[in-house]
């Protein structure tokens, strides 16, 4: 206990050190908010990447034609007006005045076009929309169209889609580079511009106010409405050790701690000065690589979901009671409006009879599996540690790798032999916005073919996805939700191993905080 509260001192000590190294005038212009992320950031290209790190920075530094509000609404953002025809085949586009790039370039519709073709073939819903033969066109330097073959209800949705991925709009020649390697060159319209010059990679990222930024003049919810900043510079401490990064936050070295470590959510609600505040429903989920042996064969994959105890998962995660299910048997968050059992009572309970049975049945020998195993941060490293116990009861081959989570998500995208750096296995957890439909769950909504770490692939929840978009009548849709879920309970794109709740952890004296939002809507806080 000694050794633990000297490391703690000497780490806040540290800390109190990097939160001078900026200059002193920089530290002067005004009010600075210091924010503990969740994970370090190593990519900077919101388009290229689903690490949560990356979308969170391009919030920060670029904008997005709509928003989604604190409602779940769509709203215009850098859109000024819209309209579609009578048969919804055809959507027209006005930017808003005096948008303006980083670079002190105007954005223009080209500019958007560019940004929406590059992000339809990495995004679920472009995907979808490309499908319905969606066609974006410039008409003028504030105009630009979507002509689709066939209507599609999810256009705004799509729009404002709130993340993997969401539609930033970048200038034009940042857009057409090639998607295959991530972008390093930032330059957004967004409330922020990147300090590269003061970036530290892993200690801290610096934003300062844009002084460009055109605001809206809606009250801000959600992501939409005004992104004026109240303050002038936003740092990101990066303090991937829990204790360090509490110290930090009760001594007020820094304002706020994006995401609660588990353990540490009941000693911090009984802070007097703190406030930890629930801001949205997450599931953990297990990812089987399917492009290797031997997940590549269903009965692989049905083996490891008959082992799965989700509340063992939560429990071992550390998150309270009140912020946790023992059970939740939807692909889709439960209690959101896609919640269904459909096909989930042969994976109720574990069943290691069954695990066994569908495991031989798959031809398993014994072969090496590769786990990728998070340091950091906590939760997943824990729920990792529960899905090795139950891999290795069931009788799997384990190697199990530790690294830090900015090198499991750079790995996960390796699509290679295991003796070239593949892998097997590993755990993640996504916000309601990427589970909580057939066309916003990212691992459900993969089609075959996809770049998703994982790479799923299944021809029959291709399909049966395509009929839920396209479905109008209610009943029908419900009913094709259920057929949807039941296959996903064959083929297992990705594993649910539990729901909890996601807070973060805050100064009370921090302004709006009532206003905090499941991405971090920094802009809200003042000091």
């Amino acid at each position: 206990m000694k050794k633990n509260r000297l490391l703690t001192a000497f780490a806040a000590t540290a800390l109190a050190a990097a939160c001078v190294i900026a200059p002193a005038a920089a530290q002067a212009e005004g009010k600075t908010l210091r924010i503990v992320p969740h994970a370090d950031l190593k990519v900077l290209d919101p388009t290229f990447t689903t690490a949560y790190i990356t979308r969170n920075f391009g919030y920060m530094v670029y904008d997005t034609l709509f928003a989604m509000d604190a409602k779940g609404e769509p709203q215009p953002q850098m859109v000024d007006s819209y309209k579609a025809s009578e048969d919804k085949k055809t959507w027209t586009f006005v930017l808003r005045d005096g948008l303006k790039f980083s670079d002190g370039q105007p954005v223009k519709a080209a500019d958007c076009v560019a940004s929406l073709q590059r992000w339809t073939a990495r995004d679920n819903i472009g995907r979808a929309l490309t499908a319905a033969g969606g066609k974006w066109q410039a008409v003028d330097d504030k105009t630009f169209t979507l002509t689709l073959e066939r209507p599609f209800g999810l256009v705004l949705d799509g729009l404002a889609k709130v993340s993997s991925y969401p539609a930033f709009i970048l200038p034009e020649r940042l857009a057409k580079m090639p998607a295959d390697r991530p972008l390093t060159e930032v330059v957004g319209s967004g409330p922020y511009l990147f300090k590269r010059d003061e970036w530290l990679p892993g200690s801290k990222v610096v934003f300062v106010r844009n002084p460009d930024y055109v605001a809206r003049s809606e009250a801000p919810s959600g992501l939409a409405g005004s992104k004026r900043s109240h303050v002038d510079r936003v740092e990101w401490v990066v303090l991937p050790d829990s204790n360090s990064a509490v110290a930090a936050l009760k001594n007020k070295e820094v304002d706020m701690i994006e995401q609660t470590p588990p353990d540490y959510i009941e000693p911090l609600r009984a802070e007097a000065g703190i406030k930890v505040g629930v801001i949205e429903q997450n599931q953990a989920y297990m990812v089987l690589n399917q492009a290797l042996p031997p997940f590549n064969n269903i009965k692989a994959r049905q083996a490891v979901a008959h082992m799965i105890d989700q509340a063992k998962f939560v429990a071992a995660m550390g998150y309270p009671p009140d912020l946790r299910r023992d059970y939740c048997a939807t692909f889709f968050i439960c209690g959101s409006t896609n919640d269904t059992d459909a096909g989930s009572k042969p994976y109720a309970k574990p069943d290691l009879a069954a695990a066994k049975q569908a495991l031989g049945e798959s031809g398993y020998k014994g072969e090496k599996i590769v786990v990728m195993l998070p340091t950091t941060p906590t939760y997943l490293n824990s729920a990792t540690l529960v899905a090795v116990q139950a891999l290795q009861e069931l009788g799997m081959n384990l190697d199990i790798q530790s690294m830090d989570w900015a090198s499991m998500t750079a790995r996960r995208s390796k699509k290679s032999p295991l003796d070239q750096g593949g892998w097997n296995v590993f755990l993640s957890s996504a916000s309601e916005f990427n589970v909580n439909s057939p066309l916003n769950n990212t691992y459900l909504a993969a089609t075959c073919g996809n770049t998703l770490p994982g790479w799923p692939c299944d021809k029959e929840l291709d399909e049966l996805r395509v009929q839920w978009i396209a479905a109008v009548d209610p009943a029908e849709r419900k009913q094709l939700l259920d057929r949807f879920q039941e296959r996903a309970y064959q083929a297992f794109p990705n594993i649910p191993v539990g729901q909890f709740s996601r807070t973060y952890s805050a100064d009370k004296s921090l302004k709006n905080l009532d206003l905090a939002w499941s991405v971090p809507n920094v802009w809200v806080l003042d000091k």
